[in-house]
């Protein structure tokens, strides 16, 4: 038994609490066939093999894939896996994934034989004209193919189909274009590699030979009680309340942020981190985030195309263990109206393959020059491409956030701290920062609590992309959307950033002076891309479109900055992205864009047509023989009639707007142009949505609750 030095022998749960946190290490990765497992499967020359694609790059050899195939087999089945899949993420956003049972021709005896190739395991063939292509295939033209990213680990997903072996891959046409979103992340990723060296090596590092973008994506999600969601069919379609009155109580009291987890969510986060964890998947940091019924799960970084993996994972077993709890996971990113939304904040960072994290700005920040130019690079490559960067952030539910009534703004700039942000200023000024701004001690004024040296810098919570000590916090992704599309942008604009100054610095004939000169000249001709101060104040908005900084609102206005001549230059220039792929992708945003508010519309005509005005017609009956009846009784009945004229207006008025509404949606379905048809559902249904719900929203707060046809936000957010 263990024994507490406090309390003496624990009891028998605490016991087993403590069995369970010890068998952590042996519980995380299970489900993976990691470099551990394949050390220890593999014949050596085939490991060594492998190892040196995953590093360096190239094919493996078909021998050696056969090899790797037949030991993943083996190992999948010994865990019960029947069926194998390639794992992919399509321009949906989400994943795809088709099964195949590990079986082939019976033999001679009628024994079933189960075989697995080397072929099979590098390439797939699945039908590529159901999937988003913005014309890149047609309905006629189905083929397509998944290519094993070897750099990837496959894995054994456990659910009611059983347990399959999934294997992650990229997706792309017979054409050879990228219909998904990891192929263009993994040109990324190399691109981003391939500048970084050059800068790293012009500073006398000659140990690297890769530079590594790490991420560490925080999802934020909302939990609802099952019978309450299968009530609510805006829940169900659309992932997002399209009526609802606010609660007596929301956020205001900020009890919930950090607050006492309860037991039902406590139980679903056990059991989710445990799924993870047999995922591989680092999931570090749970707690409840600022709005009821809201929380956020954190793992430790990985590799820019593994965390993308991860987080994938991440969203489907968050949605797959809130069955098992008889709860629902919204990961919409404005599930409720009035309260806090989500957002998936994406800390950023890049590191050599020898230890060195490019964006660690040391003790002396202000002398490393490395650091230095590398801060130079970002900044000036999010201020020039400060429109890709919006737009690699937009979805339709993200709509409800940047730029609404919470954060972050649509507007990008940098944060860097007061200390960033003064040595920033003296280089541009004099072009030397002699001084540094230190933090200080922290007194508490309490003996028994340590004194202890502060950051240098407080932190910003309403900036878009802010410096957070050795990485950059990319906070405007949504909660629901893929983070490989950010990541892409991310590395691309540096990448380029990178490649013009070691264009210019490995010409130089002075390099410390042609280093110092580069930096200066960054800084000072991007400055304006630096703010310190509220995102989210007004005055902000206008002292950004002064320094003529980029305010896009919307999802569809951003999709048009994938084709200017300024981005096609740079994804082209670095392989990442073809014109014709960057035109597919702008069409499919704006098609994803109006079959989304379109769910919608149609989805709000069925709930005030079939269950809300019906309701509220009961309830005025209700009112008027209540009229009738206090009148009849020779008694006052202005009250009464009061509420009945106001009960009336208001059903007046939905009624008008349903009509209305319906037209609408006829209207944007004739029109065949996508774009048009976006901005259309944007301009003029999404208008008429909100003309529906308002007077619904104030029919609720007034409407008797036994008649009322929907679960309430104060249900919806407060019984879980």
């Amino acid at each position: 038994m263990f024994q507490s030095l406090a309390f003496g022998t624990f009891s028998v749960l605490e016991e087993k609490k403590m069995s369970e946190l010890m068998n952590v290490e042996e519980l995380f990765g299970r489900n993976v066939f990691d470099l551990a497992k394949m050390r220890s499967r593999l014949p050596k020359n085939v490991y060594k093999e492998v190892k040196h694609v995953m590093d360096k790059g190239g094919e493996l050899s078909m021998t050696a894939a056969n090899v790797v195939a037949k030991e993943m087999k083996d190992w999948a089945v010994e865990h019960g896996a029947t069926h194998y899949s390639h794992w992919f993420q399509p321009l949906t956003g989400i994943t795809a994934e088709k099964h195949d049972a590990f079986v082939s021709h019976p033999d001679e005896d009628g024994k079933m034989i189960t075989e697995f190739s080397g072929k099979e395991l590098i390439k797939g063939e699945p039908d590529a004209s159901s999937f988003p292509s913005g014309g890149l295939r047609a309905t006629f033209e189905a083929r397509g193919y998944t290519a094993w990213d070897i750099t990837s680990p496959a894995f054994l997903k456990e659910s009611a189909c059983g347990t399959i072996l999934c294997i992650p891959t990229a997706f792309c046409s017979y054409t050879g274009d990228a219909l998904d979103k990891k192929t263009p992340l993994l040109r990324s990723m190399e691109a981003l590699s391939n500048q970084a060296l050059r800068i790293v090596k012009l500073f006398g590092d000659t140990a690297a030979t890769k530079v590594t973008a790490c991420v560490g994506p925080e999802q934020e999600y909302f939990l609802v009680d099952k019978d309450l969601y299968l009530r609510r069919e805006d829940l169900m379609f659309a992932g997002r309340t399209l009526f609802g009155a606010p609660a007596p109580k929301g956020q205001e009291m900020e009890d919930h942020y950090f607050g006492v987890i309860k037991e039902r969510v406590g139980a679903y986060m056990k059991d989710l981190n445990e799924e993870l964890w047999k995922l591989g998947v680092t999931a570090k940091t749970q707690h409840n985030e600022a709005a009821p019924a809201q929380h956020e799960l954190a793992p430790v970084y990985a590799t820019a195309n593994i965390a993308v993996d991860h987080n994938q994972l991440v969203m489907e077993t968050m949605k797959r263990i809130a069955y098992h709890h008889d709860l629902r996971c919204l990961l919409h990113e404005k599930p409720y109206a009035g309260v806090n939304g989500s957002g998936k904040h994406n800390n950023w960072s890049i590191t050599t393959d020898n230890g060195v994290n490019l964006l660690d700005p040391g003790d002396t920040p202000n002398k490393n020059i490395r650091f230095l130019l590398v801060l130079a690079c970002i900044m000036k490559a999010v201020d020039k491409h400060a429109d890709l960067l919006r737009q690699s952030a937009s979805d339709v539910g993200n709509d409800h956030r940047l730029g609404a009534n919470e954060a972050p703004p649509a507007i990008i700039s940098i944060f860097l701290g007061e200390q960033l942000e003064d040595v920033v200023k003296q280089l541009i000024e004099t072009g030397d920062a002699a001084k540094l701004k230190e933090g200080g001690k922290l007194k508490t004024g309490v003996s028994t609590l340590p004194d202890f040296e502060k950051d240098a810098t407080d932190r910003n919570r309403t900036s878009p992309f802010a410096f957070t000590g050795n990485k950059f916090e990319f906070r405007m992704v949504g909660s629901a959307d893929s983070i490989a599309s950010p990541n892409t942008t991310l590395n691309a604009i540096v990448a380029e950033a990178f490649c013009e100054a070691a264009d210019r610095l490995e010409k130089a004939e002075d390099f410390d002076l042609a280093v110092h000169d580069l930096i200066k000249e960054y800084m000072t001709e991007h400055q304006r891309i630096v703010f310190n101060g509220n995102g989210y104040a007004e005055e902000w908005v206008e002292e950004a479109e002064k320094r003529g900084l980029p305010n896009i609102r919307s999802m569809i206005e951003a999709a048009s900055t994938l084709t200017t001549d300024k981005a096609v230059a740079l994804f082209e220039r670095f392989g990442i992205f073809t014109r014709v792929e960057l035109e597919s992708r702008e069409e499919i945003i704006y098609e994803t864009y109006a079959k989304t508010i379109n769910i919608e519309a149609l989805t709000m005509i069925d709930m005030a047509g079939k269950k809300i005005i019906p309701a509220v017609m009961r309830y005025s009956r209700n009112l008027a023989d209540t009229v009738n009846a206090v009148k009849a009784a020779g008694a006052d009945a202005s009250a009464q009639t009061d509420v009945l004229r106001s009960v009336c207006e208001k059903l007046s008025a939905m009624q008008t707007a349903l009509k209305k509404l319906e037209k609408a949606e006829t209207e944007a379905g004739a029109i065949k142009d996508a774009k048009e048809q976006a901005f259309f559902y944007k301009d003029v249904v999404k208008k008429v949505m909100q003309e529906l719900r308002d007077p619904a929203d104030e029919l609720e707060m007034i409407v008797d609750k036994e008649i009322w046809p929907l679960p309430t936000y104060g249900e919806l957010m407060f019984e879980v």
